[in-house]
């Protein structure tokens, strides 16, 4: 039993990444679905369309929800969706790195899923510079 991964972004942020992680890795180990919320989403509409979709999803093992940016529609429609389920967690601020750990660690259970997420996002994270001998 799997843990289900939905992915609720602006437009095509979330498919984009999402099918690009699957690229890279060859495969999808989870359960995934995306939605994609644009300018005239309704955000009801947007819950709704969460819920059977989180009925899709969850298995038993419960369901991640990564969302782009924290206090946007993606993520306030879906923090709703917790009070209905101790099985939902929501993780803002996705990042390719972030959807390819979810999808290399999906035998682990949600919590260690979870942790898996946040360390590969901030890991994934840099300020780069060019060094001065890299310029030579």
């Amino acid at each position: 039993m799997t843990v289900g991964l939905l992915i609720v972004t602006h437009n095509l942020i979330g498919s984009e990444l999402l099918n690009t992680a699957i690229s890279m890795l060859g495969k999808c180990p989870v359960n995934a679905e995306v939605i994609a919320v644009t300018m005239a989403c309704d955000p009801e509409e947007v819950l709704q369309q969460a819920k059977q979709k989180i009925e899709l999803l969850d298995q038993g093992a419960g369901v991640i929800i990564l969302t782009d940016m924290y206090g946007s529609t993606p993520a306030n429609v879906t923090k709703l969706l917790q009070h209905d389920s101790t099985r939902i967690d929501v993780i803002t601020g996705i990042n390719l790195p972030m959807v390819v750990r979810l999808l290399n660690y999906s035998s682990l259970d949600r919590a260690q899923m979870i942790e898996k997420a946040l360390s590969g996002g901030r890991e994934g994270i840099f300020a780069c510079k060019i060094l001065d001998d890299e310029t030579s």
